[in-house]
């Protein structure tokens, strides 16, 4: 009877144990599956105007609590879309990072609105010996002929743009690449008037680029640097146009006749030529 009980009593702990952990790890599997979401990440690297498709992406868990926001859930709402800037491997894929719906790719997607791109020619030294690279700023300085003031008028160079975005090296849009490219053009992301007056710029005179820090949003006003303050000579004054006036002198000359003594009885008034004088009767 006893070794009954005890065998009964082992069974319907054994049976509670089995419930506790069935009821355990249910309650651990609910807690960890709404603990972490699904999330959309790069299973390549991606440059910035390359059209995304299924191939490229895969879903991962993600920790719900540091979920990045504008991250996607489905892999099937990114197809076509276009990367607007450089994505790594296994980097979650925003919506802050793509061009808008029914963009195209290409370079045309990373422009910013209001913004436009316009290539200008460059060479080894030009270019920043290569470092101006997709992603870098760049000021661009125009050498030209000064319109001529004085004696000392000749050859000026002038920053013209400040803080211009370098959207593509050659063909080359990358921006994960730090190693120096030499090539022969550069494309610039500028607004509507700049894009007037670099296309003035490099029509009057020779472009050079200097490469900036991209945390440098400091504007600059300089006066533009020509021979003579380059030599350290102070500029030569304006000529003063002198205009001179002519007086004229109108000079009237006038005889004086010296009166004749009166005579009496009658008189009359006699001119001889020049000379005038009175006869008396």
């Amino acid at each position: 009877m006893k070794n009954t009980r005890a065998i009964l009593m082992l069974l319907i702990a054994l049976v509670a144990g089995v419930a506790a952990v069935v009821s355990a790890s249910r309650w651990l599997v609910q807690q960890s599956s709404s603990a972490v979401k699904q999330v959309v990440v790069a299973t390549v690297d991606l440059n910035l105007g390359q059209p995304l498709n299924g191939s490229q992406l895969r879903l991962v868990s993600w920790p719900s609590g540091s979920v990045p926001p504008g991250a996607f859930e489905d892999v099937k709402a990114l197809e076509g879309r276009v990367v607007r800037t450089s994505l790594q491997r296994g980097e979650p894929v925003l919506d802050a990072k793509l061009a808008p719906v029914g963009t195209k790719g290409g370079l045309s997607a990373v422009i910013n609105d209001g913004k436009r791109a316009i290539t200008v020619r460059v060479n080894d030294v030009v270019g920043v010996a290569g470092f101006a690279l997709p992603g870098n700023y760049v000021d661009v300085i125009v050498n030209t002929n000064e319109e001529a003031k004085t004696t000392q008028a000749g050859s000026i160079s002038k920053i013209v743009l400040e803080k211009i975005l370098v959207l593509a090296v050659a063909q080359q849009v990358s921006r994960d690449d730090t190693q120096p490219k030499v090539v022969n053009a550069v494309t610039l992301e500028v607004t509507p008037e700049q894009a007037e007056k670099l296309d003035v710029a490099r029509s009057v005179g020779t472009l050079s680029l200097v490469l900036r820090n991209q945390m440098d949003v400091a504007d600059i006003n300089t006066g533009g640097a020509t021979k003579g303050t380059l030599l350290g000579k102070a500029p030569e004054p304006a000529p003063v146009k002198v205009v001179t006036q002519t007086a004229t002198r109108t000079v009237v000359k006038t005889r004086t006749v010296a009166a004749q003594p009166a005579r009496s009885g009658n008189c009359i008034g006699v001119l001889a030529g020049m000379q005038g004088g009175i006869e008396c009767f």
